[in-house]
């Protein structure tokens, strides 16, 4: 009896689904990459995790979510900054921001300003209030990325970035979807 075969879907963690998914997926369907497999549902869940404590804990008690902090975080650490640069920064559809930074505008935090040489052009900028407010809440969220980076060392977060950024720049030899 494989144990890790029989256990009820309601007695699954994280850890045996993957053992789980990985056996079935080389014995009934043949595949053969399961480390694959493994490394980007670990990093998707753990990406997942990390960002839902972000905004749980730090985030929305500010009435903001992840997306409202990083376009935020972007326009106060790159300064006024176009709508298409803001969304190539953060991840984000240029949609996305354009909708994000309206709800922005009417909190009072950021500002849609006539860029100054291009007057097709907006900039969006932090207002006095979106500065004073994303320093405080930036002071809470890094705490909170070095209570969750603490449990490596240094050396361990260097190779860890050092890792990521591999599999992320490395990507030339596929064609990859997705915003930069």
């Amino acid at each position: 009896m494989n144990d890790k075969a029989d256990v009820e879907p309601s007695g699954l963690t994280f850890w045996s689904f993957i053992d789980r998914a990985n056996e079935k997926l080389r014995s009934e369907y043949g595949f053969e990459h399961q480390l694959a497999t493994e490394l980007l549902l670990t990093l998707n869940r753990a990406s997942n995790i990390v960002t839902y404590d972000f905004e749980a804990s730090v985030h929305r008690p500010h009435g903001w979510s992840w997306s409202s902090f990083r376009l935020l975080f972007v326009t106060w650490l790159a300064g006024p900054i176009e709508p298409k640069r803001a969304a190539e920064l953060t991840g984000m559809s240029r949609a996305a921001v354009s909708n994000l930074s309206k709800t922005l505008i009417s909190d009072g935090v950021l500002a849609r300003t006539p860029d100054e040489t291009d007057g097709r052009s907006v900039r969006l900028a932090l207002t006095d209030v979106g500065h004073t407010k994303i320093v405080a809440v930036f002071r809470q969220q890094n705490d909170r990325e070095h209570a969750w980076a603490s449990v490596l060392t240094e050396p361990e977060q260097r190779i860890l970035i050092l890792l990521l950024n591999k599999l992320i720049t490395d990507r030339s030899q596929f064609d990859v979807r997705g915003r930069n």
